[in-house]
């Protein structure tokens, strides 16, 4: 079973930046994708960015050149560093993992795998 946790959320002015932490149980031996997703209360769950388990990365044009996501093996974490803030950003941040066939299509549904997430507030 994976277990995942976020942290590192918290209320900023737009402009600054925060980085977002996913800690995670095996998810490296089951999973061979993370994502960080995002959901506004009354809207649907949207990806934000992505990796899988050779590295290769996939971001959210409305992020794009402002987030970045990465991760460290050696503490089954992976990282949502976000700049430039902007209030558009508001979202609870949801962490998530599994082995969709494709994973590049970043669809909620495909993701078994979720913490409990984060809420991220921009002024």
């Amino acid at each position: 079973h994976v277990q995942l946790v976020e942290s590192g959320g918290g209320s900023v002015q737009a402009g600054r930046s925060l980085r977002l932490s996913c800690s995670a149980s095996r998810f490296y031996y089951t999973s061979n994708c993370v994502g960080w997703f995002r959901q506004i209360p009354g809207e649907s769950r949207e990806a934000v960015a992505a990796m899988d388990s050779d590295g290769i990365r996939l971001v959210a044009k409305s992020v794009k050149g402002r987030f970045t996501i990465s991760r460290d093996n050696a503490k089954n974490t992976v990282y949502l560093q976000m700049d430039s803030l902007k209030s558009e950003d508001t979202a609870m941040y949801y962490c998530a993992a599994d082995s969709p066939p494709n994973w590049w299509h970043l669809l909620p549904s495909d993701f078994g795998y979720w913490g409990q997430g984060t809420q991220v507030t921009v002024s």
